[in-house]
């Protein structure tokens, strides 16, 4: 039997509402429309196919739940993660508007291309998204600088560069450099391409969320493939960070299945568990001090405004996992456990699958839990990044990336 540190910090969600309908707020900032544009984008990009919806039969039945099914992002257009759905998508979608205000026509390939090279993007990150965003610039064939906190990895900064970005590294944390990053484009007349919204700043994070959206229409598909549509997930763990990620899942999940949709539960590092105090207070908590966590892709201490508009009633709750818990996951999966296949993923990709097996039926010694976790459970986890950084991967699982798909330093143009 596989054993797992203790959760350090869990709430449920008291405003928490199945029965809420998805209403006018909720359809400002996601909606069936734009998401068919976002597909019908993405889609149509060179290099594009569904990323793997991978059974853990193994760890279910370590951990007492009827189906666990991870979603692994680590070979997502070369990138590594599901961030390429996102910040690509909105540099397009920047370059698309900016033109269009200009009286220029998307397909006019040559205005379009003199456009874009007068246009600067900029954004903070902790790796993954800034990657995306550089890699849409220099796609698209605009320029690009990437803010990025002091202790972002010196792998993750060069991957970023290696894109041709501009990379700024600033003192503080993700939340400092997401101003850092606002202060800069305001003298500049830089364009924010950011995964986080805050007052005054919202039309660019709609597209990003809108995009990662995909990553949950493919999971389902291929859910209701494999298992039929008659037996959909009851419960979907989610890594959280600003919460971009979650809220567009939980956005899909909503629209989808309405009051018959999972029970959805929030994954914060606990050294940056924004969600967890936010849902505990009712309304968004900033969590302040280093939020040092081996978890860097959610080392964010203030929630997305947008985020906590979806998540404060779509979320049943929150947990707090600790670094200890990401590192024995990632070593669990490397192996694989009682069969399952091996697999890559790294630090920020399993906060999820550590919250759900740390509250399992069989892992913590209970036959039930506040989430309503049974031997009955049908368990949805996103992975979503790969080894972003794969000497740290090897001194964390103490083996090299395996047959992990290069991070592709020249992916094919885009239309």
């Amino acid at each position: 039997m596989i054993a797992l540190p203790a959760l350090a910090d869990q709430v449920i969600n008291a405003a928490a509402d199945p029965a809420c309908l998805y209403g006018p707020i909720q359809q400002e900032i996601l909606n069936d429309e734009a998401f068919a544009r976002a597909l019908a984008a993405v889609s149509s990009w060179p290099g594009y196919a569904p990323t793997p919806l991978v059974e853990l039969a193994g760890l279910a039945r370590q951990a007492g739940l009827a189906r666990l099914a991870y979603k692994d992002e680590g070979a997502r257009f070369g990138l590594g993660s599901f961030k390429a759905l996102g910040g690509a998508y909105a540099v397009w979608q920047v370059l698309r508007r900016s033109a269009q205000a200009a009286g220029i026509a998307p397909d006019d390939a040559d205005r379009m291309r003199l456009h874009a090279a007068g246009l600067t993007v900029c954004c903070a990150t902790d790796g993954n998204h800034g990657r995306s965003v550089a890699w849409g610039a220099r796609t698209f064939g605009s320029a690009c600088v990437i803010f990025i906190h002091e202790t972002v990895s010196e792998g993750r900064k060069a991957a970023i560069e290696a894109f041709g970005a501009q990379v700024v590294r600033t003192p503080g944390t993700y939340d400092d450099s997401v101003r850092e990053a606002q202060r800069r484009a305001s003298e500049e007349g830089w364009v924010v391409v950011s995964d986080t919204s805050y007052p005054g700043y919202r039309d660019i994070p709609k597209d990003v969320m809108q995009g990662y959206e995909i990553m949950a229409h493919e999971a389902l598909a291929q859910w209701e493939a494999r298992w039929g549509a008659d037996s959909p997930p009851t419960h979907v763990f989610l890594q959280t960070g600003v919460g971009g990620m979650a809220a567009a899942v939980a956005a899909h999940l909503w629209r989808r299945f309405g009051a018959a949709r999972p029970v959805i539960v929030l994954a914060d590092p606990d050294r940056a568990a924004c969600w967890v105090e936010s849902l505990r207070a009712g309304h968004p908590v900033p969590v302040h001090g280093a939020l040092d966590t081996l978890m860097a892709g959610l080392a964010c201490g203030e929630v997305s405004e947008l985020a906590w508009e979806i998540l404060c009633t779509a979320a049943d709750g929150a947990v707090a996992v600790c670094d200890e818990a990401a590192v024995a996951l990632m070593r669990l999966l490397a192996e694989g456990v009682d069969g399952d296949p091996a697999l890559v993923a790294g630090e920020s990709a399993v906060a999820g699958l550590a919250a759900c097996l740390t509250i399992s039926p069989l892992l913590s010694g209970a036959s039930a839990t506040a989430f309503g976790l049974t031997p009955q459970s049908r368990v949805l986890v996103f992975g979503t990044e790969g080894a972003t950084d794969a000497e740290l991967y090897h001194q964390i699982v103490g083996a090299p990336v395996p047959h992990q798909p290069a991070v592709s330093q020249n992916p094919e143009p885009l239309p």
